[in-house]
C-alpha cells in the first residue's frame, strides 16, 4: 500500500512506503512472475508428456537429456508416494510464503520476485499432484536427479531470498515500492 501524506509545514507531498500489508493481488511483479512460472512449468510437462513416452529420453545419450519421468515424492526422490502429507505440506509452504510475502516484501523488488519464482513453482507442482498424483520431471542433467522447471524455479527463488537476507537489500530509498510496480489504493487495501 502507499500513502501519500500532505506536509503540513510546506505544502508539497512526499510519497512513502507503508510498512503494513501489501496486497498480493495488486502486486504486478509478484503476479507476473508466479503466472510466468505455473505457466511455462506447466506447458513443458504438457510438452513431454505428448511427444515423449514415460521413461523415454531425448537425446537417447548424452549429458544434457529431456527425459519423461514422474516423481511421486518430493525433491530429490524423498518420501516416495506421500502424495497427501505432500499436498498438505505445499499448501502449508504457500500458505507461509504469502505470509512472508505481506510482512517483508515491500518494497523490495528482488524479494518480490524470489517469493514470487517459489510460489510459482510450489503451485506448478502442487497442480500435478492434484490432477495425477504425481510430478512430472524431464530436465536430465548426468548424475543429478530429474527435476522440471518448478523445482529450478523453487531453487533459484530460494538462492535469491537466502541472498537478499543475508546480503542485505540494494534498494533502500522509500520510493522504491511506488516505482517498483506496486499498484497504489486505499488504506485498507490488503486487510
Amino acid at each position: 500500500m502507499v500513502e501519500i501524506p500532505e506536509s503540513r509545514s510546506s505544502g508539497a507531498s512526499s510519497a512513502i512506503v507503508s510498512r503494513s500489508k501489501l496486497s498480493w493481488y495488486r502486486d504486478w511483479l509478484l503476479i507476473l512472475t508466479i503466472s510466468s512460472v505455473v505457466a511455462v512449468d506447466q506447458l513443458t510437462k504438457y510438452l513431454v508428456k505428448t511427444n515423449l513416452r514415460l521413461g523415454e529420453s531425448w537425446p537417447a545419450e548424452g549429458l544434457i537429456r529431456l527425459t519423461h519421468g514422474t516423481n511421486t515424492g518430493s525433491a530429490f526422490g524423498l518420501f516416495t508416494n506421500q502424495t497427501p502429507m505432500l499436498i498438505v505440506a505445499s499448501i502449508v509452504a504457500i500458505t507461509f510464503l504469502i505470509y512472508f510475502y505481506r510482512t517483508h516484501a515491500l518494497p523490495r523488488r528482488l524479494l518480490r520476485v524470489a517469493i514470487g519464482l517459489q510460489l510459482g513453482g510450489a503451485v506448478g507442482n502442487l497442480t500435478d499432484r492434484l490432477l495425477d498424483g504425481a510430478v512430472v520431471d524431464f530436465i536430465d542433467v548426468g548424475w543429478w536427479p530429474i527435476f522440471n522447471i518448478a523445482d529450478s524455479s523453487i531453487m533459484v527463488g530460494l538462492t535469491v531470498l537466502i541472498g537478499v537476507l543475508v546480503l542485505g537489500d540494494v534498494e533502500s530509498s522509500p520510493r522504491a515500492g511506488v516505482e517498483s510496480g506496486v499498484l497504489s489504493g486505499s488504506e485498507d487495501a490488503g486487510r
